[in-house]
């Protein structure tokens, strides 16, 4: 090729990404040529024959890499959000590369002699609060990844490594590809009795998308209790949806998992931890496993007693026990019955864009002053993408907001949140961002109705969003949700405070055809409605959450055996294997974990949940949404990014430690 839009900075506002110009084949080539340069750059600043220095190591650390971070960017969003042949065919060897080139910097012993020296004379340097924070948050990276290790255990390291990437890589490729093959496909449209008109003719426009015309195609979220169990009426169907989400990758991904859990408990040893539970959380707000292991081991009886409770109701309304493939329907018959509530009575009044302009947007107006502009002009990496430009209260510009909302084959499940550009005054950047979602495609013509919980969604990743987008900080090690994992779910769970704020529930949820509100009381009897459901939604994530930790605790030589067996015994273990409530997401698909970067890391939903609630309890008290609390939970936490302590910058707004007693209340635990 003759040219590569990637080598060079964007020349688009805020250096957006030029979609327009790329192609597959530009991905490779930037890899290597980003590689190449960061690799001189790292060697320029380790063999500098001039004593180590804060600018001359930590910061040119900092300025080094601009081409591989632009490309790295880039690509994982596409890699997650619009997957190709193209891309599919390089994303063992980009992992591969990637890894291999983190092991040369890490693990190179004159750069971090470098740092070890200036991170020993740090109270003589006369650095800034941030500066001493990077210089501490480099010198703990290094230790990390092994940098102090002996060269035999440091070879051995970098094989581990290495076999972690390209098993996590084939472990999310097989889940993307299990869940297109195990989409459930139907011959009668009767079979669909229950859902609404228009989602039945997405089940059709998604059959026809994927090759079985004249038919009716139910793809696999990523998650186990697909959202159309609680509406279809056949009962063979729900079992045979609820089948296909759990059996899943089975013959793939079991072995797999074994696989990584072994080497990652390897790898964590080798590094001086008994677990790789216990390497992770070293470096995160918990700080200790058991820490963790108390807060999951505390909310695991009530959970159980509260979905026991529920479980109950909902055998005398169905008759007799029901099986997991009932609950949801049963739970949402119960809710109507008790509380009024039809969910599909609900969706006319949750129409996309009105939840977006009127909800979402209009939200962060009030609460931070910001405005939101759609640019047409700008291109996203997808049609479907579309793009914003975000602008401050005094009008000036903040950066761009890219939204892409519909599920399709090439896109992982899911809903989350990318960086294209990451905020940093090093460097004079702002931020891009991203958020994806995965929302049936309506009909052509027809508004995408959305449930209540893709509401909660829609608020929750651009909580994410907004972390990303107020970032003020000078370097880009800091920048947006550059946090401790267990961390960085806090800030986008508070914005979901906001979808049921009476002034903003009731500008964005109108029908979409009259522009009626929504019934009153209707929002009061759903949030009642919701709180008979937290039993079973708690004991799903704990779940999820005791799998994960059970996986990743395993010490050095452990051999977990069969893997399907393993998740029972350890599910059995916790206190928590309900066999009508299966768990968010079984070990096969569980890419949080052994795709992704939350392994031995799902607790953090919880964890942040506690800080989470709390300070919905504090804007609550404080007179909700006022731009004075916005401005506070702005300037001391989401614009500070990694650059502070997190624990600090919570206490900088709530005024003392979390207290746990308001997500216990929120999640009727008490």
């Amino acid at each position: 090729m003759t040219t590569n839009p990637l080598l060079e900075p964007s020349p688009l506002p805020y250096g957006l990404p030029p979609f327009a110009e790329l192609a597959d084949a530009h991905y490779l080539p930037a890899f290597e040529r980003g590689i190449a340069e960061h690799t001189a750059e790292v060697e320029r600043i380790a063999t500098d024959p001039a004593p180590a220095t804060f600018a001359n190591t930590v910061e040119a650390l900092e300025r080094s890499g601009q081409l591989l971070a632009r490309v790295r960017a880039a690509y994982d969003n596409q890699a997650a959000a619009h997957v190709t042949d193209g891309l599919r065919e390089i994303e063992a060897r980009v992992s591969a590369m990637t890894a291999a080139h983190a092991d040369e910097v890490y693990l190179d012993p004159a750069l971090n002699a470098r740092i070890r020296t200036l991170y020993e004379a740090r109270a003589d340097l006369g650095l800034d609060p941030e500066s001493l924070r990077l210089l501490e948050r480099y010198r703990t990276d290094f230790v990390r990844a092994g940098a102090e290790l002996s060269e035999p255990d440091r070879a051995r390291l970098r094989e581990l490594n290495a076999s972690i990437a390209a098993a996590r890589t084939e472990f999310g490729q097989n889940v993307l590809a299990a869940g297109r093959d195990g989409a459930l496909v139907l011959d009668d449209p009767a079979q669909l009795s229950g859902l609404s008109a228009d989602a039945v003719a997405a089940a059709a426009a998604n059959a026809r998308e994927l090759g079985h015309e004249g038919k009716w195609v139910l793809s696999l979220r990523n998650f186990t209790n697909q959202l159309e169990l609680a509406l279809l009426d056949d009962r063979d169907v729900r079992r045979r949806l609820l089948a296909a989400a759990m059996d899943r990758a089975q013959d793939t991904n079991g072995p797999l998992a074994v696989t990584l859990a072994t080497l990652r408990a390897e790898r964590a040893a080798l590094l001086g931890h008994p677990s790789h539970a216990a390497y992770t959380v070293a470096d995160t707000t918990a700080g200790s496993t058991a820490a963790v292991t108390d807060l999951l081991e505390r909310l695991v009886p009530p959970a159980v007693a509260n979905a026991r409770r529920e479980a109950e109701s909902l055998a005398e309304a169905a008759g007799g026990p029901i099986e997991a493939w009932d609950w949801a329907y049963w739970s949402e018959k119960v809710r109507r019955e008790r509380h009024s509530v039809d969910q599909a009575a609900l969706r006319p009044y949750l129409e996309l864009e009105a939840v977006l302009r009127d909800g979402v947007f209009h939200a962060a107006h009030e609460v931070y002053g910001i405005t939101v502009t759609e640019r047409p002009d700008l291109v996203g990496y997808h049609p479907d993408v579309r793009v914003f430009e975000v602008f401050d209260a005094d009008g000036s510009g903040l950066g761009l907001f890219l939204a892409d909302f519909f599920a399709r084959p090439t896109k992982r499940g899911g809903a989350w949140m990318n960086a294209l550009v990451a905020q940093c005054g090093l460097l004079d950047r702002r931020p891009v961002i991203v958020n994806n979602h995965n929302i049936a495609r309506p009909a052509p013509g027809e508004p995408a109705l959305l449930t209540f919980s893709q509401v909660d969604t829609l608020f929750h990743e651009f909580g994410h969003a907004l972390h990303g987008l107020f970032s003020d900080v000078r370097y880009p090690y800091f920048s947006g949700t550059a946090v401790p994992r267990d961390f960085v779910e806090y800030p986008s769970q508070v914005n979901e405070m906001w979808s049921t704020w009476p002034e903003v529930l009731a500008r964005y949820a109108r029908h979409h055809e009259t522009g009626e509100p929504m019934p009153e009381g209707m929002v009061a009897r759903m949030l009642e409605a919701a709180r008979f459901g937290e039993g079973f939604a708690t004991v799903e994530y704990l779940a999820a959450a005791l799998l994960d930790w059970a996986w990743h605790s395993l010490p050095a030589g452990a051999d977990p055996g069969d893997p399907l067996e393993f998740e029972a015994r350890a599910l059995a273990a916790a206190g928590i294997d309900l066999p009508a409530i299966p768990p968010r997401y079984r070990t096969t698909y569980f890419t949080h974990v052994f795709g992704g970067g939350y392994s031995a890391g799902y607790y953090s939903y919880i964890w942040s949940e506690v800080l989470d609630a709390d300070t919905v309890d504090w804007f609550e008290t404080h007179g909700g949404m006022r731009r004075a609390n916005g401005e506070v939970f702005r300037r001391e936490l989401l614009a500070r990014g990694g650059s502070r302590d997190p624990m600090a910058a919570f206490a900088a707004v709530r005024g003392r430690a979390p207290r746990i007693e308001p997500l216990l209340a929120r999640r009727g635990l008490r």
